[in-house]
């Protein structure tokens, strides 16, 4: 039998193949350390602004919701996570491109370069030390295909609580 200590690292280990499983099948790469969900923040942020009235909060919603990431890994670490959060938010390095509302810097394995749209930054949290950094240049990459899912995950949540939201103040009004 095995302790909690081996199957730890059995399940590590696992994790770790099925992560080179996923990007030998589709090898774009997207910036980690929170910086692709700090640039779809600051791009919904932008469209809120451009759509009026009631229309606008969940474009806010989703935009604070993808923030708990950097945030996360800021607290994780130790960091002030106000002063970085505001300087990753206000940072010229963070330009905003809107390319389907989502910075699309993606890293090509195969190719062994960058492709996206110029203005796109790659700046996010640097998990040990708390402090923005450039994620090409730390190499902080994640798998493009995991981030879309994760995505997808979190909105059909969101969707769900939605309708029970509705669903319990439908019934209170009757």
């Amino acid at each position: 039998m095995l302790s909690t200590s081996e199957l730890q690292v059995e399940r590590n280990l696992h994790d770790a193949m099925q992560v080179v499983r996923n990007v030998m099948l589709d090898p774009r790469l997207v910036p980690g350390g929170g910086a692709t969900e700090m640039a779809l923040a600051q791009a919904l942020n932008e469209k809120a602004k451009s759509v009026g009235g009631v229309q606008q909060w969940p474009y806010r919603a989703v935009s604070r919701a993808l923030e708990v990431i950097p945030r996360t890994l800021l607290q994780n670490c130790g960091a002030n996570t106000i002063r970085v959060l505001t300087t990753l938010r206000v940072s010229s390095h963070n330009v905003v491109c809107l390319c389907d509302y989502a910075c699309v810097y993606i890293y090509s394995v195969q190719a062994k370069h960058v492709s996206g749209v110029d203005g796109c930054e790659r700046w996010g949290v640097d998990g040990n030390t708390g402090v923005l950094t450039d994620m090409q240049e730390l190499r902080v990459w994640e798998p493009l295909a995991v981030k879309e899912q994760t995505f997808k995950t979190a909105i059909e949540v969101s969707l769900i609580d939605c309708n029970v939201i509705g669903s319990v103040v439908g019934l209170l009004w009757h």
